[in-house]
């Protein structure tokens, strides 16, 4: 969203600037508050709109539209009013309106913050699931951080520590132990 003002940036492998349709239909966001990610009236109609650039024919979008929904335990939903679901349910369908995509990247921010524990647990084992996707997830959770194969520490704008993710949190949370 930022054009570097120094160096090179590569987001897998294309440059952003030169790029930007091919990273679109590579990449999949998750955003904290999914009432942002959810416009259309019908679960069903909202997950169906994220595969709209594909230009499917009918019955491939309505077939993966279906199991991305069982996938993520919304079918019994479909022809619910998006915006009727509880917090957890809307979540869920924000992940599930990016996965249908078959994403090579998702990026998720923040994507447990409004969340009880046991939905909380859900979006994690979902966006942590092995389906081929490479994730980027920007949070304050330490339980999901530490679940990450490598965290990236900033502080005021800068990264002050990166590497295994385990090393990473149990020294942030040392230094803010103080």
């Amino acid at each position: 969203l930022v054009r570097p003002s120094a160096g090179a940036l590569r987001v897998l492998g294309l440059d952003p600037q030169r790029d930007a349709a091919e990273l679109r239909r590579r990449v999949a966001l998750v955003l904290s508050n999914p009432d942002a990610q959810i416009v259309m009236p019908t679960v069903a109609d909202d997950v169906a709109l994220s595969l709209r650039p594909e230009r499917l024919p009918h019955e491939v979008r309505d077939g993966r539209v279906a199991a991305a929904l069982r996938r993520f335990g919304l079918e019994d939903l479909a022809d619910r009013p998006s915006h009727d679901l509880s917090g957890g349910q809307k979540q869920l369908l924000a992940l599930c309106g990016a996965f249908v995509r078959e994403p090579h990247l998702v990026i998720a921010d923040e994507p447990t913050a409004f969340l009880d524990a046991r939905n909380a647990r859900l979006v994690v084992d979902h966006l942590l699931a092995d389906t081929g996707h490479a994730l980027l997830v920007v949070t304050h959770d330490l339980a999901l951080a530490r679940r990450c194969e490598r965290a990236v520490l900033f502080a005021e704008g800068r990264v002050v520590a990166s590497g295994a993710s385990a090393e990473v949190v149990d020294a942030y949370a040392a230094a803010v132990a103080c």
